[in-house]
Parts: C-alpha cells; sequence; structure tokens
C-alpha cells in the first residue's frame, strides 16, 4: 500500500530553493513515502538509503525502462541520446558495469588525481584574477563551472575554445537526466546537447587515432584497441560521462559550498587562518546541502521497507541530502561545521557505484575553498535568494550573483 500520510512536490518553486522542510518531514514520519508527483518512493533515512545504494534488490539500469514506457514520439526524439546514455557505467549493472569501471577508474585513483594539483591551483589562481572587482559577476558562469570544466577537459585532451559548446551540451542533456522542469521542449533540447556532444568527441577521437597524445581519450582508445574491451559507441558514451559528470558535481560543490562560506562568515575566517581544515570543509560542504540531491534506482526484486512493498519496476529515489542530515547519525546535521569528524556522508554514493571522479571533486574544492576565503574576504551575494537548479538529482545554485565590497 502506498502512503498518503504526506505529500511531497519537487517542482514547487519554494521546494526548488529549500527542499528540505518537506524532506525532514518525510524523514520523520514517512521515511519510505511513494510520490504521486514523481511516480516513485522517496526514501529519507539515513539508513535505508545507504540499503538502496548497495542492495541487490534494486538496479542502477533505470534508463530503459522509463524509456521504454515513454510515447513513440518521445521515444522517437530520444532515441540518440538513449544510444549513449544507455552505455553509462551510472546506469549499467555488473558484469557490464565491473568491465567500464575497471577500464576508465584508473585515471581517477587518489595517486593520479594528485598529480593534477598545480595544475587546478594554477587555474584558481588564473580564474580568481581575472573576477571583476566593483561589479556584480555570477559566481558559477565565472569560476564554479569554468575551474572543474578546464581540469576535466585538460585530463581528456579537449581544447578550452570548446568549453561553453560543451557546457550548454551538458545543460541540455540535464534537462532529461533529473530534471523537475516541465520545459514543453525538453526532450528534444536534450537531444540535441548529446548529439552535438557526441559529435565533438567523435571527431576528437579521430584526431587521437591518428596522433595519440598523453590525454584521457587516447588511453581509452588503446584500451578498446588493446583487446576490444570497449565498443566504439562505449568509448564516445565514456567521454561524454566523464565530461558531464566531471564538471557539474564539482560546479555544485563549488558554487554551493562558496554560498555556504558567504552565509557562515566565520567558518570562512576560520578557513582562512587554518587552511589545514580543507579536507574537513570540504567534506563538510560535501554533506550539508551538498551537490547530490538525490541517486535514482529501479525496484529489481520486490520487498518491503518501512511496512511498504515496494515493486519490480517501481523507481525509488535515494535523498542524499536529507540522509546526511539524519539525527541518528549527525550530531547537529543542520550546523554547518567545517570541524566536524567524523562525515560518513552519503554524497559520493556508497557501495559498487560509488563515485569514480570523487578524489577529483574532492581536490578541486580542497584548493578552491582556502584560496577564495583568503584572497576573497568580502565576497557577498549580490542578489537573494540564490536561484537553484530545478532538478532533485543534482543540488545546486543555477546563477549565483556575487560582488567584491
Amino acid at each position: 500500500m502506498k502512503s498518503a500520510t504526506a505529500y511531497y512536490d519537487p517542482t514547487l518553486p519554494q521546494v526548488v530553493r529549500n527542499p528540505y522542510p518537506s524532506l525532514l518531514a518525510l524523514q520523520r514520519h514517512d521515511p519510505a513515502h511513494w510520490s504521486p508527483k514523481l511516480k516513485a518512493w522517496v526514501l529519507t533515512r539515513y539508513d535505508d538509503v545507504k540499503v538502496a545504494l548497495t542492495s541487490t534488490e534494486m538496479s542502477v539500469d533505470r534508463i530503459k525502462p522509463f524509456y521504454e514506457n515513454l510515447p513513440a514520439a518521445e521515444k522517437s526524439v530520444l532515441s540518440e541520446l538513449m544510444r549513449y546514455l544507455t552505455l553509462w557505467l551510472v546506469f549499467r549493472d555488473p558484469p557490464e558495469h565491473t568491465r567500464l569501471r575497471q577500464l576508465m577508474s584508473r585515471a581517477f585513483t587518489m595517486r593520479a588525481v594528485e598529480v593534477l594539483r598545480p595544475g587546478v591551483e594554477n587555474i584558481c589562481d588564473m580564474l580568481t584574477d581575472r573576477l571583476p572587482r566593483g561589479q556584480a559577476f555570477d559566481f558559477v558562469n565565472d569560476f564554479a563551472m569554468q575551474l572543474p570544466a578546464m581540469v576535466i577537459m585538460d585530463l581528456l585532451g579537449v581544447p578550452r575554445d570548446h568549453m561553453f559548446h560543451l557546457k550548454s551540451c551538458s545543460d541540455r542533456m540535464q534537462l532529461f537526466i533529473g530534471s523537475a522542469r516541465n520545459a514543453p521542449d525538453k526532450y528534444e533540447r536534450a537531444a540535441e546537447g548529446a548529439q552535438e556532444m557526441a559529435a565533438l568527441f567523435r571527431g576528437l577521437i579521430a584526431e587521437r587515432r591518428a596522433e595519440p597524445r598523453d590525454d584521457l581519450i587516447s588511453a581509452f582508445i588503446a584500451a578498446r584497441e588493446a583487446d576490444d574491451a570497449m565498443t566504439e559507441d562505449e568509448l564516445v558514451a565514456a567521454c561524454m560521462l566523464v565530461m558531464f559528470g566531471g564538471h557539474e558535481t564539482s560546479a555544485n560543490l563549488l558554487a554551493g559550498g562558496m554560498a555556504k562560506f558567504i552565509a557562515h562568515p566565520e567558518a570562512a575566517r576560520l578557513l582562512a587562518d587554518k587552511p589545514e581544515l580543507a579536507k574537513s570543509a570540504v567534506e563538510e560542504c560535501l554533506r550539508l546541502d551538498g551537490p547530490s540531491g538525490s541517486m535514482a534506482r529501479l525496484v529489481a526484486t520486490e520487498h518491503r521497507l518501512h511496512d511498504k512493498t515496494l515493486r519490480p519496476g517501481e523507481r525509488v529515489f535515494a535523498m542524499i541530502n536529507i540522509a546526511n542530515q539524519d539525527p541518528d547519525v549527525f550530531v547537529r546535521p543542520d550546523e554547518f561545521d567545517i570541524t566536524r569528524k567524523p562525515n560518513r556522508h552519503l554524497t559520493f554514493g556508497y557501495g559498487p557505484h560509488f563515485c569514480m571522479g570523487a578524489a577529483l571533486a574532492r581536490l578541486e574544492a580542497e584548493v578552491t575553498f582556502p584560496r577564495l576565503v583568503q584572497r576573497l574576504p568580502t565576497l557577498k551575494l549580490a542578489q537573494e535568494p540564490i536561484e537553484w537548479h530545478a532538478t532533485i538529482i543534482m543540488r545546486g545554485p543555477r546563477v549565483m550573483p556575487v560582488e567584491l565590497h
């Protein structure tokens, strides 16, 4: 039986701005909530979310069933987008997930990522130097988006002059991947974004086949050609996933994190005085209103949870950010404490689908936050409230006008 004791509508403007009162009510009173609006289960307690991320009773292969249930006209529009999304390892169960993750994860180990630190520092300093003084600017567009995009493009081997085009592609793809917006043309725009990104990477792959370089695209090509470990479409899809996932989450972390430091100047001063707190500060920015709103799963086998029956084929949203505020796990869960330890947040997931890019996102934030609170101590919001992305999957400011006083 599906519950009617509470109501959760992520499309309401007040919920987009601040989803936590609604989610906290569910966490307390209806932790396995059926949302008629989402046509999905909404899980809000830490232990339930953690189990959902690892249980074999759940599947990550939720894109294909959703697509198959669409009207024929919408399926036709999305066919090219689905060609690549169904190959993203985040939407694949073992053994395909295991095979692709082994091929892709070598570039994202802590040791491999640490080599990137000087480059990240240089990009951070360059972007900070460029920020306008004496006038308002959009922190998302002028800094938070650009830093991780430049880092991931350098890693892949994509010329930086493609950055704003690829950002446009990602924004349009995001309309399909977890958006709560009901824009009438969102499927068409998402498909166009995917087609343009795929075409760009196919061109770069052809160039690297002719002239390999020391970059990730060349490494993926070598892996494919060594033992036919990846199909050509998987190769293109892998590049698209790294580009999309490699900057969206980090951009949301950087913008959302700086929003928290602006709102909590005492924490900004503490980090400026003690930059050695960078690691724990980043973990707290990941935990409290962090970049992962939720992670989606599909029920694979029927099971019971909080006296409810979850049936095969039903969608489940494991609400990461509210699980990270579960009072049964975190002391003073709604407080922003950059010295918090332990900090067992679930922002990067848990188990076999733990985010492959976690080390890189952490590095980018560990470099950025101490530098900015030291160099830009007068940074303030130029406009309130912040406008947030209308998606329950990712969480971050869509635009964030700021100024230096």
